[in-house]
C-alpha cells in the first residue's frame, strides 16, 4: 500500500537526471533550456545525456508521462486495497497532497509546457490524467452516491486545482506550518460537504516532509 508519493520514486541515475531537468525547466522554461544546460545541471556533459534520452523533447516527454504514470499507479494501488471507501478517499487526498508538495517543479512544467509536446505524447499524458481522475471518481461516488457524475468530476477538478497550486502558494507559507494538514482538510471539505471530519489523518498516510529533487 503506497502511503506517500515518495514510495513511487525509484532511485536511479536516470531519475536524478529527470529531477535536475525538472528544476531547470521550471526555473527557465523548456524553450530556453539547451541540452548542454541539462547536462551541466545533471553534472555530466550535454552529449552524455544522449545515452539516456534521444533529445531534449524526450526529456520533457518522460517527465510528464512518468509523473502521470506514477500518479495513476499509486491511485490504483490505493483503490485496490481492501479498505472502506472513506479511507481510500483520505489516502488518495494524502497521496496527491504529498505529490503536490514534493513535485512543485513538475506541476509548474506541466501547466506551462504540456502543449509543447508532440500530439501523440500530449494525448498519452491526457489519457493517463483521465484515468487518474476516474480512479478518484469511482471512490468518491462510492462514498457519496447522492452525487451525480458531473458533480463528482467538478469537485475533483476543484481539488486538483487547489492541491496543484502549491508551486505558487506553498513556498510563501512558514515552514513550521503543517501545509499537508491544511491542504488535506480543505480538499476533504470540498469533496465531502456537510460531513463532519476531523481530518486527523494517520501520520502513516502522509510522508515525512522531506524535500526531494
Amino acid at each position: 500500500m503506497p502511503n506517500s508519493w515518495r514510495a513511487t520514486q525509484k532511485a536511479s541515475r536516470r531519475s536524478a537526471y529527470l529531477a535536475a531537468a525538472a528544476q531547470l525547466f521550471a526555473a527557465r522554461g523548456y524553450s530556453d533550456v539547451t541540452i548542454g544546460d541539462l547536462g551541466q545541471a545533471a553534472g555530466v556533459s550535454g552529449p552524455a545525456l544522449y545515452k539516456h534520452f534521444a533529445s531534449k523533447e524526450a526529456v520533457l516527454v518522460e517527465l510528464l508521462v512518468a509523473v502521470s504514470q506514477r500518479l495513476l499507479g499509486g491511485a490504483r494501488e490505493i483503490v485496490e486495497d481492501d479498505i472502506e471507501s472513506g479511507a481510500k478517499l483520505e489516502r488518495l487526498v494524502a497521496f496527491h497532497t504529498d505529490f503536490a508538495l514534493l513535485e512543485r517543479d513538475t506541476i509548474r512544467i506541466q501547466g506551462r509546457d504540456l502543449e509543447l509536446l508532440a500530439p501523440e505524447a500530449n494525448r498519452r499524458v491526457r489519457s493517463l490524467q483521465r484515468a487518474y481522475l476516474e480512479q478518484w471518481r469511482e471512490v468518491l461516488a462510492s462514498v457519496r452516491p447522492d452525487m451525480d457524475r458531473e458533480e463528482c468530476e467538478l469537485r475533483l477538478q476543484a481539488v486538483f486545482g487547489l492541491l496543484n497550486s502549491t508551486p505558487y502558494s506553498a513556498g510563501r507559507v512558514a515552514a513550521k506550518t503543517d501545509r499537508a494538514q491544511i491542504l488535506t482538510s480543505m480538499a476533504m471539505s470540498c469533496l465531502l460537504p456537510g460531513i463532519a471530519t476531523d481530518l486527523a489523518l494517520p501520520r502513516a498516510a502522509v510522508a515525512p516532509r522531506v524535500r526531494i529533487g
